[in-house]
């Protein structure tokens, strides 16, 4: 079987709309090879090129009829999956998650293991922050959410029932994960005492 006969029998099973990194790939054949076949299949309209290395299978829209564009944020994933990096929201909307905050983000930002920059689809960005190890423990759980959130409001901005109410969003499990991060001595004198069994 052809490189392209592998890639393209894998792409029928993908679901439409969902960007990849063709790196995805990289076990098909060369770089080349690869790459040479994605952009066949781009030609051809069974693929679209959503930003550089990121496609997806064409998705129109049930109600329209027209071209679905792709997700910025799940394009930003693919990359970042396609890269290894780790990718944590960022304390901003951790705070609107949670609650405590109603700012939204004028330009969508995430905390990333990788190299500070922004990814472009279209005339969307999204921006990626480079950010410490501690920042992003438990990324992409509830755990996660807690832990930036309570990095992004600091020391000064903890009062008693902020600490009570980002505690209470946690299972005790979930608690028990936090506090076995590693953290500033100010956040688990804080945390200490507040596992949801006692809020």
């Amino acid at each position: 079987m052809s490189v392209a006969e592998s890639i393209s029998n894998r792409i029928k099973h993908m679901p439409k709309g969902k960007p990849f990194a063709g790196a995805f790939f990289a076990q098909a054949g060369s770089r080349a090879s690869v790459y040479k076949a994605l952009s066949q299949m781009v030609r051809t309209g069974a693929l679209e090129r959503v930003t550089r290395g990121v496609y997806m299978r064409p998705k129109q829209s049930e109600y329209t009829g027209k071209k679905v564009r792709a997700n910025p944020i799940s394009v930003m994933e693919a990359v970042a999956r396609a890269r290894g990096e780790t990718i944590q929201i960022h304390g901003v909307e951790a705070t609107r998650r949670l609650g405590l905050s109603t700012q939204m983000q004028v330009l969508p930002t995430f905390y990333t293991s990788g190299s500070s920059r922004e990814i472009k689809i279209g005339n969307a960005v999204v921006r990626l922050r480079h950010a410490s190890q501690q920042r992003l423990q438990q990324a992409g759980t509830p755990v996660g959410v807690a832990l930036t959130a309570l990095l992004f409001l600091g020391k000064d901005g903890l009062t008693g029932p902020i600490v009570c109410h980002i505690a209470s969003s946690l299972s005790t499990e979930e608690f028990n994960k936090l506090m076995a991060c590693k953290i500033p001595k100010w956040m688990r004198s804080a945390l200490a005492g507040k596992n949801k069994k006692l809020t």
